[in-house]
């Protein structure tokens, strides 16, 4: 690299510690997420995107730094090393923007499959009772999926904001109620709010990246 001039070697140290705060920021959200799925054993899908993006981001933090000191202090191999590492992480990163992009349809498609696995709904497990307090929703398709045996996190709370319906009068939520009063549970299912949540997680990986990509591109310039 030479004798560079100290203005452009600020300049390119910036956009990587950009690039470097944009990949811890990418692996902090990666371990919340992790953490939050972690005892979903069927969220296997979405446990493999965190792997993904913990790919990611350990190595562009890894290929930054080695960009920081070889400009910094003219390291000529720490230099070639991100050069290398940026050109074919890029590809990598644009391949993946590509395939993400043209395959939601397929994803979207995939998720409904695997979760409609799951019925008939017969009791509840942890990760549906989960699930259907957190995003107000009941089943998977609606609350009809639980026929009979509707458990409570299907009921509607004071807070609630989503759609609620009366209960059937036959479901086991009346087993241990005197009285007429109706109630109240969640209308909708929870599968299209998770697919939802899922692609969120997808787009904001690609977004990520192709950000990551851009900024790492115009390093080339400098």
């Amino acid at each position: 690299m030479g004798r560079a001039n100290v203005w452009l070697k600020r300049t390119f140290i910036v956009v990587i510690s950009l690039i470097a705060i944009i990949s811890l920021l990418l692996l902090g959200f990666s371990l919340f997420s992790h953490g939050h799925l972690h005892q979903q054993e069927e969220a296997e899908r979405e446990i493999a995107v965190i792997h993904v993006m913990y790919v990611i981001a350990a190595v562009i933090i890894l290929l930054t730094i080695f960009g920081a000191i070889g400009v910094w202090k003219e390291i000529r191999w720490a230099l070639i090393v991100y050069a290398v590492g940026m050109i074919l992480s890029s590809l990598l990163m644009l391949g993946l923007n590509i395939q993400g992009l043209a395959s939601q349809s397929q994803v979207r498609q995939d998720v409904k499959k695997q979760y409609l696995n799951l019925l008939p709904l017969v009791n509840a497990t942890e990760f549906l009772d989960d699930i259907q307090t957190e995003l107000e929703c009941c089943g998977l398709e609606s609350y009809r999926d639980w026929k009979f045996n509707i458990p409570n996190s299907c009921l509607c709370t004071d807070k609630s904001t989503n759609p609620c319906v009366a209960a059937p009068r036959n479901s086991s939520l009346f087993n241990s109620q005197m009285g007429d009063e109706p109630i109240m549970i969640y209308e909708k299912g929870c599968l299209p709010y998770f697919i939802e949540i899922i692609m969120s997680l997808i787009r904001i990986v690609l977004g990520v990246t192709l950000g990551v990509m851009l900024l790492w591109v115009s390093t080339i310039s400098l």
